[in-house]
């Protein structure tokens, strides 16, 4: 059957966190609070759904975002402007199947006329070269290391560049055209982020 990617919706928030925390060590833990939080305050908030079901999602977030965790904050530190993938999720018995490569270039197209960056974070730990690869596939470079406190767990740091974002911001500075496909997702008491100029 085939594979949808849209906007979470809000009473769908409990199956996020369901599969998040099914998904074994390699990704943090995830309550329902947090779950809203994203809902809330991220600029890209997206399911796979298939057959009626969510079985993966995506969040990633823009720097102006309240965000407390160590590695987005590693990323405000250095660059003004970026979205941050926090996490992407498929669950165990659909993964193997493209939805995470489909995520990534659905985020991907999404960014590209918003931010000049995309960024996000791989745990270096044992077996996690598949997911080094993947990245790198895509165009990541890494761009330091992060040891998050507490946790005790080293990221690599990856960033790629959004290459067609100079353009859009210098063509349409900051006001896409009103067409479905660039319409951010609203959030409650923000405007929408569109490309800015340079």
């Amino acid at each position: 059957m085939p594979i949808t990617i849209r906007d979470v919706r809000e009473h769908e928030l409990d199956s996020v966190v369901a599969v998040n925390n099914a998904a074994g060590p390699s990704i943090l833990p995830m309550d329902l609070a947090k779950a809203r939080f994203f809902w809330e305050h991220a600029e890209y908030f997206r399911v796979v759904e298939q057959d009626g079901l969510v079985s993966g999602f995506l969040v990633a977030l823009g720097p102006e975002a309240p965000y407390d965790s160590p590695n987005f904050l590693w990323f405000r530190e250095r660059y003004p402007d970026f979205l941050y993938i926090d996490r992407i999720v498929i669950a165990r018995p659909r993964r193997g199947g493209g939805r995470g490569r489909a995520f990534y270039a659905d985020v991907q197209s999404y960014a590209e006329v918003r931010r000049p960056l995309l960024a996000c974070e791989v745990f270096l730990q044992t077996g996690n070269d598949p997911a080094l690869l993947f990245h790198g596939h895509f165009g990541f470079r890494e761009v330091g290391q992060n040891v998050m406190q507490g946790e005790g767990i080293r990221a690599s740091m990856l960033l790629k560049e959004m290459c067609s974002y100079p353009y859009v911001a210098e063509t349409y500075g900051g006001r896409l055209p009103d067409v479905d496909w660039l319409r951010p997702r609203p959030l409650p008491g923000r405007r929408p982020v569109l490309a800015t100029g340079t």
